[in-house]
């Protein structure tokens, strides 16, 4: 079947479904690649694969596609799906013969669920999906699929999963299907030396954090691994395939998990000679993570996640606010530059651990952060502490009109509005420090290309601060209206 990868123009500018593990537009523009679409369509000989949002394909040039394919397979989001509904409503109108799938995890977790919200979803895959895809575009029927929900005699069919995939080395490698349908100068992310490749190791995660996404609706917490060989073969291809390109990223859900695995891989990576970035937890060593800088290791994403220990133990991080010093003490002897991810509104937050959270940053000084909004995503033990203790709000609703973030729940003496408060608030205090202001400058005055990007990222960046400000006041002045009934009562 000819078939359609689609990553959807949820909302303009959306890094989300098939490209993110936290669905949502970025205060900063910035895109991952829709990986997860790649590798079934690698499989399909007429297939393509649309990433609407990085290539600025817009609804109606989407739906126009229609009647090009046989089948569609939609990588939705929980933020998105209503939208991506509408998507594929208005697709089926243009082509009522076209065979449509969603995938990702918000369908995994709610598959019948997402088949009454519409008629045009003819079927749903759960979890990994690369092989069931291809064997229905090969005409294997639903029935003999696993994983599959479809609707049948007037109700549904939820077919038993099968495994997770064990051969990787046995998928084809992204890369090809990236420059077959995908222009990679479309894809930057404003720490990564742009334009960038990212591409996965392994699959699954063996940590236990109860917020993350993808082990707990999509890949799983076994973790797989491709052969060294394999990898080095595929960095190589890529190498010598995109001309321009200044960096890989290594985009495993945990790189270096494993320090006998992560050594051997890094001497063979080695004698590549190239730059390349990875994901990190704290607990990592110094031995592995000095094999990792002499391979050409440049940046690691660290989810420090809360300066707080009682915090991290709500979340099942698995490490302490020790080991976050002594490992960012280790990458800053190393010349390892850090992207640090912390998270506002994790269970047990109040007032002072978001205060702690802050300190701790500012303590850290690493190069870079980005502070979310804790998204208690369906599936996750996350989403179920919140709903069990009554903190989930009625409309459950978490973007705006735009796709950016907002809580879909609030706590005692922390409500929503407040929760995108200390947001700004965190960004403000890390940034707006002398000595971050100086590191930045020195980088722009010497770099005419990194000062026209400043200047882009920090217009977008005050435009959504104006957004948010906008919600915190409209938060409060709702809250005051209802004290104000309740006292009138």
């Amino acid at each position: 079947m000819k078939t359609l990868f689609l990553n959807p123009p949820s909302f303009e500018g959306f890094d989300g479904g098939a490209s993110s593990r936290w669905p949502a537009a970025r205060e900063i523009e910035s895109y991952w690649y829709p990986v997860w679409l790649c590798y079934p369509a690698g499989m399909i000989a007429e297939s393509k694969v649309i990433d609407a949002p990085p290539h600025k394909i817009s609804i109606d040039q989407t739906v126009a596609m229609a009647s090009e394919f046989e089948l569609l397979v939609l990588f939705t989001s929980t933020p998105g799906f209503h939208v991506d509904v509408k998507i594929v409503e208005m697709m089926r109108d243009v082509n009522p013969k076209l065979k449509v799938a969603f995938v990702g995890p918000h369908v995994t977790v709610r598959p019948e669920e997402s088949l009454r919200a519409s008629k045009a979803i003819d079927f749903i895959v759960k979890r990994e999906f690369d092989y069931q895809i291809r064997d229905f575009a090969m005409g294997k029927p639903l029935e003999e699929i696993p994983g599959v929900v479809f609707r049948k005699n007037g109700g549904f069919q939820n077919n038993p999963e099968g495994g997770v995939i064990e051969d990787l080395d046995a998928l084809p490698w992204v890369t090809k299907v990236y420059k077959r349908d995908l222009d990679f100068r479309r894809y930057n992310v404003p720490f990564l030396l742009n334009p960038y490749i990212s591409f996965y190791t392994t699959r699954g995660c063996p940590a236990q954090c109860t917020f993350c996404l993808w082990p707990q609706t999509h890949s799983g917490h076994r973790w797989r691994l491709r052969s060294s060989d394999d990898i080095v073969k595929e960095c190589r291809w890529t190498l010598e395939n995109f001309t321009g390109l200044k960096e890989i990223f290594f985009d495993d859900d945990t790189f270096n998990y494993q320090k006998a695995r992560t050594i051997e891989l890094c001497s063979k990576l080695k004698d590549l000679k190239f730059t390349w970035s990875c994901t990190s937890r704290v607990t990592t060593d110094y031995d592995t993570l000095k094999a990792m800088k002499d391979a050409g290791c440049r940046l690691l994403i660290v989810g420090y996640e809360s300066g707080d220990q009682q915090i991290l133990k709500n979340i099942k991080k698995g490490a302490t606010i020790d080991m976050a010093r002594r490992f960012t003490a280790n990458c800053k002897k190393l010349d390892l530059t850090i992207h640090g991810d912390f998270i506002v509104g994790l269970p047990g937050e109040t007032r002072d651990t978001i205060r702690k959270s802050i300190n701790f940053a500012k303590e850290l000084d690493v190069e870079t952060i980005q502070v979310s909004i804790g998204h208690p995503f369906p599936g996750t033990e996350f989403y179920d502490h919140v709903k069990k203790n009554g903190l989930i709000t009625i409309d459950e609703v978490m973007a705006d009109e735009a796709g950016h973030q907002l809580p879909n729940y609030q706590y005692p003496g922390l409500d929503r509005g407040e929760l995108v408060d200390w947001v700004e608030r965190f960004y403000g205090e890390f940034y707006f420090r002398p000595k971050v202001a100086l590191r930045l400058i020195r980088k722009a005055i010497f770099d005419r290309a990194e000062r026209k990007r400043l200047y882009k990222e920090a217009r977008e960046y005050l435009s959504l601060r104006s957004k948010r400000k906008q919600f915190v006041k409209e938060q409060k002045e709702q809250k005051e209206q209802t004290a104000v009934l309740s006292a009138g009562d």
